[in-house]
Order: structure tokens, then C-alpha cells, then sequence
């Protein structure tokens, strides 16, 4: 069970989504922007923009209600041609995420821009991918082969709406949440890095989302719950980016960046024998394939993965993720129900599972347990029930919110 509705509406209305409709449109506005960037005569200049300076609000020139924050590393020139992350916060807070992506954009040479009207429940995203995109364009010398989407929570469905609507997307990093529909995908024309809290209650959808794929993609889990990947994760997700584009041709290879980011990798790893060590080689061989011989990090990875000990470590983890979709299934099952003649049971029902779910996720000891029930709860608390008994029951046991986004 995912919790796609409350996310999807940073795309449009809940009432109104057609995800065929939403994708048309999306694309041809995105298709608009590419040639807007490059038609003769377009304006790359950002002579009056600060480099090396986030900027919390620069106005769209061609609608003033649009505005965006904005980064220029600042070894920019408008001489050449600058990749670009264009990202999306559901709050409409554009500073966030160019806070967070400022240092791997100074590092990599990344223009990063962040949407101050995108937000959960907008219902003209199209409006205002326009005019993002055309005016950083208008602005700046954006490579037009590596535009590159963020987003987080219902901006991490938007930008892979954008991008599954467009062939014109170097790459997108989602953070907390995947698809803006429920459809499962095995393959991607672009490169996908994605993140999740182990207290995120997209989790599941993300780990689900990670092992259906086959073309290149990474999912990065962190200490934490529903919120934006931070400035360490970003750094990763460029560095892994910058990979992807010297594998495609989209960047030309640099060999010191190349044996820098693999010995960094390498080094991480140890001598450890767990399921994690195996991860990390399975990554190392699949990310370096065609720019290292990674031959011996590969054998190292099928000797791990036929372990006893590391294949039960597997196993376990597919087990709390289907129990985890149970036990959200049960509850569904049980909200349905409230309509029933046997409401009242229903009801103390529903009580006893979130009174335990409570109690487990206030438990003073960290634990896959704990985070398995804040998980539940914060999925379970984005029900929009019109029933006002089973909303008293939510109100009462739901967790608090608060800390970083």
C-alpha cells in the first residue's frame, strides 16, 4: 500500500488527477523550455546574478508571481555551457534544496534553482515549470543535455512526472518519495538516484521502487524520517551523477575524478563481511563498469552474496518489508469496515493496533522495531478519514512532527 495521493498533489488536485493528462502537459512545457534556451539571440549572460552567493528569490522576468532560488558556482562563466538542477520542495521553499545541493554544486560546477511555487496541492505546475526553466535559461548558459531534476516528497513525484514525460532529462535525484502514480517500472531512460529515511514513511515504496529497477539507479537509506536528503547525500548523488554522465558520452571522462570518487569507495568499504559491504561492492561494480576494472570488487560481491549469513540478511529485510505492507493493509482493511454494523468493534480495533504501534514507536531503544512503527503511524496518519471517532483515535496516537526537512 503507498501513500500516493497526498504526495501527487504537488502535481494537481486530488479529485482532478489523470496522470496521462498531467504527463502531456508537462512535457510539452518542458519541450517549450528546451528550445526557448536555444533559439538564436536567447540571453546567457547572468550578468546580474552574484556566483558563489545562494539567492533567495530571483523573479521570473516573464511572470513576476514566479520566483526561484538560485546558486552559480562560482568559477561561472557564461562562456560554456553549465549543467543544471532545476528542484521542487512541497512547502514552495526553493532555498532548501539549493542549501543542500550548494556544495556539490560549487564542487561539480552545477547552476541549481529551486521553484518558490511548487508546492503540494498547486494546481498549475505546468505554469510554473515554464517559468523556471525559461528564465534560468534566459539567464544563464544551461547545457541542455544535463538538466537535471530534484525534488522531495510530492516535488520528488513532479520531477519524475517531468522526467518520464520527456526524453530531454539527464538525470533526477528523488528524495522520499518515486512515481506520481502507482505504475511499476523496470527500466528508465534516465538515471535515477533516490533516498529514504529509515523512519520515512515512504520507505517501503522506495525500497519496492529500488529493487524493480534494472537501468542504473541508486537508493541511498539515511537516519531519519520524511525529509530532503542532506548536503553529504547531495554530494554523493552528484559525485554518482558525474559517473552516469562520463558512462553515457554526456560528459567527457576525467580520469583523476574517476580514480579519486573509486578509491574514496573503496576505502569505505573495510573488511567487513555483512550485507551492507555487499551493497557497497555490488554498487562499486555496477557504477565503475566501462570507466575501471572493478573485476575484483565484482568477485568479492558474488562471494558475499552466496554467504549464508548475508543471504539470511537479505531475507530478513524482505520479510519486515512485507510485513510492514501487512500490517498497513490490515489497518486498511479494518478502516473500510467502519461503515459496517460492527463498528464499534471496528473501532477498538483500530485503537489496539495504533495504541501498540504508539507504543513501540516511543520506545527509549533505537530499533528496526521502532522505526518499522513510526513508519506505520506516519503512513498510516496521512488518512484523510471524514470519520470523526477514527479521527480522534489518529489525533491521539499519531506521532509529533517536527525536525529538519
Amino acid at each position: 500500500m503507498y501513500r500516493y495521493d497526498e504526495m501527487r498533489n504537488s502535481v494537481t488536485s486530488r479529485t482532478s488527477y489523470n496522470p496521462h493528462r498531467v504527463s502531456v502537459s508537462l512535457h510539452r512545457c518542458f519541450v517549450a523550455f528546451v528550445l526557448f534556451a536555444w533559439l538564436p539571440g536567447s540571453s546567457a549572460s547572468g550578468q546580474d546574478l552574484v556566483a558563489g552567493e545562494i539567492i533567495d528569490r530571483v523573479v521570473c522576468a516573464a511572470d513576476p508571481s514566479q520566483s526561484y532560488a538560485l546558486y552559480v558556482p562560482k568559477q561561472y562563466t557564461p562562456s560554456r555551457p553549465w549543467p543544471v538542477i532545476f528542484a521542487f520542495d512541497p512547502g514552495a521553499r526553493g532555498r532548501v534544496p539549493v542549501d543542500r545541493y550548494q556544495a556539490a554544486a560549487e564542487r561539480y560546477g552545477y547552476i541549481v534553482a529551486g521553484s518558490n511555487n511548487s508546492r503540494n496541492g498547486g494546481t498549475e505546475f505546468p505554469k510554473v515549470l515554464a517559468a523556471l526553466t525559461n528564465d534560468v535559461a534566459s539567464r544563464l548558459a544551461v547545457d541542455p543535455k544535463r538538466v537535471y531534476l530534484a525534488g522531495m516528497s510530492g516535488g520528488a513525484r513532479t520531477a519524475l512526472g517531468v522526467a518520464l514525460a520527456s526524453k530531454a532529462i539527464a538525470g533526477v535525484i528523488a528524495s522520499s518519495a518515486g512515481y506520481p502514480d502507482t505504475n511499476v517500472r523496470r527500466t528508465l531512460s534516465f538515471p535515477l538516484f533516490a533516498t529514504a529515511g529509515t523512519e520515512d514513511f515512504n520507505h517501503l515504496e522506495m525500497r519496492k521502487l529500488d529493487r524493480a529497477l534494472t537501468s542504473p539507479h541508486r537508493l541511498a537509506i539515511f537516519d531519519g524520517g520524511h525529509v530532503w536528503l542532506s548536503s553529504e547525500l547531495a554530494m554523493q548523488a552528484i559525485e554518482w551523477m558525474e559517473l552516469q554522465a562520463m558512462k553515457s558520452g554526456l560528459k567527457p571522462k576525467d580520469d583523476a575524478e574517476i580514480d579519486r570518487l573509486l578509491a574514496a569507495r573503496v576505502a569505505a568499504l573495510g573488511s567487513g563481511t555483512d550485507k551492507d559491504t555487499f551493497r557497497a561492492l555490488q554498487a562499486i561494480a555496477e557504477d565503475f563498469q566501462g570507466l575501471r576494472d572493478v573485476s575484483a570488487q565484482a568477485k568479492r560481491a558474488a562471494e558475499l552474496g552466496g554467504d549464508q549469513a548475508v543471504r539470511a540478511a537479505l531475507e530478513a529485510e524482505r520479510d519486515e518489508d512485507s510485513r510492514e505492507d501487512g500490517m498497513l493493509r490490515e489497518v486498511d482493511t479494518l478502516t473500510a469496515r467502519l461503515r459496517s454494523p460492527n463498528r464499534r468493534a471496528v473501532l477498538e480495533q483500530l485503537r489496539q493496533k495504533w495504541m501498540d504501534l504508539s507504543a513501540k514507536a516511543k520506545s527509549d531503544v533505537d530499533s528496526a522495531e521502532r522505526q518499522l512503527a513510526r513508519r506505520v503511524l506516519s503512513a498510516l496518519s496521512a488518512d484523510g478519514t471524514t470519520d470523526e471517532e477514527y479521527r480522534k483515535i489518529i489525533a491521539e496516537y499519531r506521532l509529533a512532527r517536527g525536525g529538519p526537512q
